[in-house]
C-alpha cells in the first residue's frame, strides 16, 4: 500500500503527483497542478517577528502601521512615500485646473492672465529677478524685500522707456539714461525727469510659488 502513488498523494503532500487521471490525488486540478499546489510566496524583506512571538495573522491591525523590524519599516516607508506622491500629484493637478479657470475668467473680463513668475527660493532676500508680463515683450522686475514680501514693477522708465534697475541697498530703482530715481517700495518717482510711477505688477503667493496676477498703469 505504501508503494501506491495514488495513496501516497492523498496522505503526503510532498509525494509526486499520480499521473493517472482517475486518482483522488488529481482532484481539484487547475491545468496540470492542484489548485492549492501554489502557496503564496513571502517577501523576504517583510519577514518580521513580533515581541509576543505570535504569527503575523494573529497580530492586531494597528501593528501593520507601527513596524518593529527594519525590513517592515522600509516597507511602510515605501507605502507612505507612494501615498505622498499620489496626493502631491492630485494637488498639483487641482492647482493647474484652478489657474486655468482663473485665466478663463480673466480673459472674459479683459484682464491679463495669471502667470507663474518663479519659486520663492529662486529669489534671495534682497535679490532681483527679471521676467516678462503680461506679454512676451513686457519686461518686468521683481525684488524680494523680506522673507515673504516682494514688489514688482514694469522695467521701462516712464520718461523715455529706458530699462531701469533696482538698487536695493539704496532703496531706489535707478534709470541710467537720465538719472531718474523711483522709490523701491512704491515705484513712484523721487528724482530726475520721470513724472509718472512705474507700472505696478500685482503679485500673489501660492505656497512657495510667485504668480503675477495683473498690472496697474498709474499716473500718480
Amino acid at each position: 500500500m505504501q508503494d501506491d502513488p495514488a495513496h501516497a498523494s492523498t496522505t503526503d503532500p510532498r509525494a509526486p503527483l499520480d499521473v493517472r487521471v482517475d486518482t483522488p490525488g488529481r482532484e481539484g486540478l487547475t491545468g496540470t497542478a492542484p489548485a492549492d499546489a501554489y502557496r503564496p510566496l513571502h517577501d523576504p524583506e517583510r519577514i518580521t517577528i513580533a515581541p509576543d512571538w505570535r504569527p503575523a495573522d494573529d497580530q492586531p491591525a494597528w501593528r501593520a502601521d507601527f513596524p518593529i523590524d527594519w525590513p517592515e519599516d522600509h516597507y511602510v516607508e515605501r507605502r507612505e512615500f507612494m501615498k505622498f506622491m499620489v496626493l502631491t500629484s492630485l494637488a498639483f493637478t487641482a492647482g493647474q485646473f484652478w489657474i486655468a479657470a482663473q485665466n478663463w475668467w480673466r480673459r472674459r473680463r479683459g484682464q491679463p492672465e495669471m502667470r507663474r513668475v518663479a519659486a520663492l527660493d529662486q529669489v534671495a532676500v534682497g535679490g532681483v529677478l527679471t521676467f516678462t508680463y503680461p506679454g512676451p515683450h513686457d519686461d518686468c522686475v521683481v525684488v524680494r524685500t523680506g522673507e515673504r514680501t516682494l514688489v514688482a514693477f514694469g522695467q521701462k522708465c516712464t520718461h523715455l522707456s529706458c530699462a531701469v534697475r533696482p538698487l536695493v541697498d539704496r532703496g531706489v530703482i535707478h534709470c541710467p539714461c537720465h538719472e531718474g530715481l523711483f522709490d523701491l517700495q512704491s515705484g513712484r518717482p523721487i528724482a530726475g525727469p520721470p513724472r509718472r510711477p512705474l507700472p505696478l505688477v500685482r503679485l500673489e503667493m501660492r505656497g512657495n510659488e510667485i504668480y503675477a496676477t495683473g498690472i496697474e498703469e498709474r499716473t500718480v
